[in-house]
């Protein structure tokens, strides 16, 4: 996929759903009792990893062009699986659903493609095996695939070393079926769409500052989930309607959960022209209308507790740091090594061969703005933010870029380049 220098970007746009809520409705809809009807549902491949891997529990789930129907079976009625269930490139589906088969009745396999079987799964697995699962790494590496005999389980109150809202949310959900009260207390408060939305399904659940506590539940019950655009999706429209002279975009139907809008905090501190429109609540979630306008940037320093909260958003925020005034300091970013990619290594890396003052450092980056970037040949490590966010680059480089295994944009936006295209006409 190649990129050249753009024309003012101008118009409306509509982004795909957001793939932690679509992700959390089906798995949450699969152990609910009765029907669960999900709108605006994510067809990228990691969610349709997750439809998969329910309906080989047994789980009747049909899919009308992103409009779900899910036909809970009880949160103790899944069925052993006749194989090993595939995750493909899901984290969220490998952390997840492990808190969920740690308590089954049966024995399982879970793995998933290269990458996952890189992924950090200690994480989960220690939580887990201290509530009483029988999870483990079958290759004695920390990561997938995984060993899960389900068992029964005990509440733990569970300090995470890092604030991470898989990590949460797959003690959570082993939380339903554990005796007594479960807690995770984290170091900064990760994205809370699992605690709201199991709520919404009936369970007892509620957060005092930065802990979450469930207590089992006899049952969770079926709803109806409309799920809002995801703004990480979003920000990179955020970013070509800020950088690019000329722009405005209005971007659509947006989930704006506090605990996820660190890149329109951090956006607007660089100076953006950013307004959020129509707020409104969606199935418990906060959403609004974005217009983004043309800006001049400068840089900033992020770090602290706005990390967690844009964390897959951060990759997009270096590069806009490039065509910023002054110097941007992104660090407590750690979290970035062990995502689909090294996003640390890949910014930088490909940024300096866009010829960006781009420096790693153990946490982050440091970034130098003011740098004409020229096209080159970028190295998506098969990572869907990093192709994404140099597709905006390439937008605003002299020159032609060149984006290698473009197509891994279909894990979350399948439809991300044309839609990137609309709004140059």
């Amino acid at each position: 996929m190649k990129f050249q220098k753009s024309s003012p970007l101008r118009g409306e746009i509509s982004i795909p759903g957001d793939k932690s809520i679509s992700h959390r409705s089906v798995m949450f809809g699969a152990i609910a009792k009765g029907t669960t009807e999900i709108t605006g549902f994510l067809q990228g491949a990691d969610c349709l990893s997750t439809i998969s891997c329910f309906q080989a529990m047994g789980v009747c789930i049909s899919n009308d062009n992103g409009k779900i129907t899910v036909m809970g079976r009880g949160l103790r009625g899944l069925k052993k699986p006749d194989s090993v269930l595939d995750c493909g490139n899901s984290g969220t589906t490998t952390r997840l659903i492990s808190g969920i088969l740690s308590a089954q009745s049966f024995h399982t396999v879970l793995t998933g493609d290269a990458s996952i079987q890189k992924r950090p799964m200690k994480r989960i697995i220690e939580p887990l095996s201290l509530m009483g699962a029988k999870i483990s790494s079958i290759n004695g590496t920390g990561c997938a695939p995984l060993s899960i005999e389900g068992c029964h389980l005990k509440g733990i109150h569970y300090s995470s070393p890092v604030a991470s809202a898989q990590v949460k949310s797959a003690i959570l959900l082993a939380g339903l079926y554990a005796e007594g009260e479960t807690k995770v207390t984290e170091p900064a408060l990760s994205r809370n769409h699992t605690e709201l939305m199991l709520s919404g399904f009936g369970a007892d659940v509620k957060t005092e500052n930065t802990t979450a506590i469930i207590k089992p539940a006899k049952e969770l019950y079926g709803q109806k989930i409309q799920v809002p655009g995801d703004i990480s999706s979003a920000a990179f429209f955020l970013a070509a309607g800020l950088l690019i002279p000329g722009s405005q975009i209005l971007i659509k139907n947006v989930g704006i959960n506090p605990t996820r809008d660190g890149i329109l905090k951090v956006f607007i501190k660089m100076g953006g022209n950013i307004q959020l429109l129509d707020k409104r609540i969606v199935s418990g979630e906060p959403v609004a209308d974005i217009l983004v306008t043309a800006s001049s940037l400068h840089g900033t320093e992020i770090s602290g507790p706005v990390i967690p909260t844009l964390i897959d958003e951060l990759p997009v925020a270096a590069m806009a740091a490039c065509f910023a005034d002054g110097v941007t300091v992104i660090k407590d970013a750690a979290e970035l090594k062990v995502k689909e990619s090294n996003r640390i290594e890949a910014m930088v890396e490909n940024l300096k061969a866009m010829g960006a003052d781009a420096e790693e450092t153990e946490d982050g980056m440091i970034i130098k703005g003011g740098r004409p970037l020229h096209g080159a040949v970028i190295d998506s490590r098969l990572d869907h933010r990093i192709a994404m966010t140099f597709a905006v680059a390439g937008l605003m480089a002299d020159g032609e870029t060149e984006i290698l295994g473009a197509d891994c944009v279909n894990i979350s936006y399948p439809e991300f380049y044309s839609d990137l295209n609309k709004l140059h006409s």
